[in-house]
């Protein structure tokens, strides 16, 4: 699979591709001023079902450490800046997202 994430601080978007064809784009929410979205190039390194606390349904952490793309049980958070850092999405959308990616996914942040 040639897929990787295309993640929007400033938008509030995550692309899925395939090479170079948009897939789809689900809406997320981002790290707030004093704890941001770190920007850079980085992959999926796990995936946990039910991670428990505000990580809702799953967890896919990225090679950065503390960081991931997690569900979340404030779904009235997406499209806001308000996370620790983390990319929060819908729980249903990081389930479907998860269903269509591997371990070692490149994931691309930036502003």
């Amino acid at each position: 699979m040639a897929r990787w994430i295309d993640v929007s601080t400033s938008k509030h978007q995550l692309k899925l591709f395939d090479r170079h064809r948009l897939l789809k784009t689900y809406p997320i929410a981002v790290g707030k001023i004093l704890s941001p979205t770190p920007s850079g190039t980085y992959t999926i390194i796990n995936k946990q079902s039910h991670p428990g606390g505000p990580f809702g349904v799953l967890w896919m952490g990225l090679s950065k450490p503390h960081y991931g793309i997690h569900g979340t049980n404030n779904p009235a958070s997406i499209g806001k800046n308000v996370s620790h850092g983390c990319i929060r999405m819908f729980n249903h959308d990081v389930l479907e997202l998860s269903s269509k990616v591997q371990i070692g996914t490149k994931v691309l942040i930036h502003k």
